[in-house]
């Protein structure tokens, strides 16, 4: 990487993890989670920390973390090395919670920093499209289907795109329910992570 596109970089994710857009809504004070080198080559496009991953200031410390380490056949080493794996959430910030669980990602930042941010991101050969909002952003061509088809149809998509549910321990009913994510998509997963983060 040059030596201009690196300070690029570190520039922009300064202005990032210093941005207070939406700090009168946050239910706690802003702080930015997202992990970005030029030289990853998967991508995590999660909704937003959750409120446990917002205090501890590390993305996806918490069980969802855990579960999805285990989907990717990773350790934590792997998982936080930026130049293996990029972590760009919907939503930086905890958006707070609703009746039904965390709140929808704040919209301000993939309208603020989510293309100039993928823009940083030359080598990208996988990105995992984690939930509706971000499936709504990287996927715009499947608007309107439910997650749950575009996870079923994921041949379509790969080996550049992977749709899947979120890792959350509320979605075990979904697991459940659809036994061939575990069965056919997790070991096609596996194996294009390992190759990948070699």
């Amino acid at each position: 990487m040059s030596r201009t596109r690196g300070d690029a970089l570190s520039k922009l994710l300064g202005e990032v993890r210093a941005c207070r857009l939406c700090e009168a809504v946050l239910p706690m004070a802003p702080r930015p989670l997202l992990q970005l080198n030029r030289s990853a080559r998967i991508l995590i496009a999660g909704q937003a920390p959750g409120r446990r991953t917002q205090e501890a200031g590390v993305p996806f410390a918490d069980v969802s973390g855990d579960r999805l380490r285990d989907w990717l056949g990773v350790d934590r080493d792997t998982f936080y090395d930026a130049r293996r794996i990029a972590i760009l959430p919907m939503g930086f910030c905890f958006p707070g919670s609703g009746k039904g669980g965390d709140l929808p990602p704040r919209p301000e930042c993939a309208a603020t920093w989510r293309t100039r941010l993928l823009a940083q991101l030359p080598r990208l050969q996988l990105t995992l499209v984690i939930g509706q909002y971000a499936a709504a952003w990287h996927l715009p061509q499947a608007s309107g289907q439910r997650l749950t088809d575009l996870a079923a149809d994921w041949r379509r998509y790969w080996p550049r795109l992977l749709p899947m549910p979120h890792p959350s321990p509320r979605n075990q009913r979904w697991l459940r329910d659809n036994p061939w994510f575990a069965a056919e998509v997790l070991p096609a997963l596996r194996e294009r992570v390992k190759a990948l983060t070699a």
